[in-house]
């Protein structure tokens, strides 16, 4: 084991989820949790958790946090990090406010949050840091001391994000027939969002056409389709492609489909493809549903052999950037120099959210950030 790492001023690190069902009972109530205050009928919520009653009611994000949280703790105790690692959800048991409220009674003061979102969106990362600035208002009102909390950086380009994916997708060719292989194309595929929000996503001057969201995960598309070519000799076509849409009709959301895009590179003439769900950090329900299920049973229609390459998950890689991720941000925090570790052209995202970064439509208070009410 290596000398103690030190992650000081940070006594904790809170991972942040978004949750989900763990039982066919709980499907409507965390359905409301997650619509609260848009007014859709109880009816409308037992449609949508079709999803999810396919798999029992049970979503299996809880899981994978549960297995991230052994692998994070693991990695830390093996490396000499005294860092506890805490879990609270968005929408479901542990919640987040609960979570909190346990920090504080155990005397942690300064708080590092890993959100399981790689990338910059409103509901990728300013809208968590709209839930911690929720929770500690309920804390406040509770007459508690409040934590300093602070959000690590955008993860979407360090190596071990990325390297992980690049593995799953170089399998995943392997694992197609030898005739279509090098033919195959890869369908890099992530949450579609309002365009709207994709324009405005990131700090107020962009990443250029289609703001962040966009830019960010077609870098990570690159950068994994260049380390293929690179391993396996073949240069495969590629194109980023969205799913789980979930907006009204008439409200632009980010195109292509994953299904209309399989019909499309069917129609074109591609003995096979393989998707790469770039845009997730593990397999919850929008993989298990809308890939696994949907667009599995559409390449099956159209006979296009396909494959679903593997989501970071807990990969110990995964787990030991997030440690570099906290040394480092512990070390920017102490005023000493850092050289970030981070892969492509567009370099380490912002340690700190600016103001207005990835804004609502109606504006709210938003922790861990340049304009946070609790600094």
């Amino acid at each position: 084991m290596r000398d103690a790492l030190d992650a000081t001023p940070y006594d904790a690190l809170l991972l942040l989820s978004f949750g989900g069902p763990e039982g066919p009972d709980d499907v409507v109530p965390f359905l409301e949790n997650v619509t609260r205050g848009r007014g859709i009928p109880k009816e409308r919520l037992k449609e949508v958790g079709q999803h999810y009653f396919l798999f029992g009611g049970v979503s299996p994000i809880n899981d994978q946090n549960r297995a991230l949280l052994d692998a994070l703790r693991k990695d830390f105790a093996d490396h000499g990090l005294d860092l506890p690692v805490y879990w609270g959800n968005r929408n479901w048991a542990p919640y987040l406010t609960a979570t909190l409220r346990e920090m504080v009674a155990d005397g942690r003061r300064r708080i590092l949050v890993l959100a399981t979102s790689a990338y910059a969106s409103y509901s990728g990362c300013r809208q968590y840091r709209e839930n911690l600035a929720d929770s500690l208002a309920a804390l406040e009102a509770e007459g508690l001391e409040l934590p300093r909390i602070d959000k690590l950086r955008h993860y979407f380009n360090h190596p071990g994000f990325v390297e992980p994916m690049i593995d799953g997708v170089v399998q995943s060719l392997a694992e197609l027939p030898e005739e279509v292989r090098d033919g195959a194309h890869i369908a890099f595929s992530t949450h579609s969002i309002p365009n709207a929000s994709a324009d405005t996503s990131g700090p107020v001057e962009g990443h250029g056409e289609g703001g962040a969201y966009v830019a960010e995960h077609l870098e990570v598309a690159r950068l994994i389709a260049d380390a293929v070519r690179e391993r396996t000799g073949v240069d495969h076509p590629w194109q980023l492609v969205y799913q789980s849409r979930s907006g009204a009709p008439h409200i632009p959301w980010l195109e292509p489909d994953i299904c209309d895009h399989l019909e499309e590179r069917h129609a074109s003439g591609v003995p096979a493809v393989v998707i790469a769900p770039i845009g997730f950090v593990s397999d919850h329900m929008e993989v298990l549903y809308d890939l696994d299920t949907e667009a599995k049973a559409k390449a099956e229609e159209l006979g296009l052999p396909m494959r679903r390459s593997a989501t970071v998950g807990d990969d110990p890689r995964f787990a030991a950037a997030v440690r570099d991720l906290v040394l480092e941000r512990a070390a920017v925090e102490r005023g000493q120099q850092v050289t970030p570790c981070a892969l492509g052209a567009l370099g380490a995202s912002h340690n700190v959210c600016p103001a207005g970064c990835c804004p609502a439509r109606a504006a709210k208070p938003a922790a861990a950030g340049a304009d946070s009410p609790y600094a």
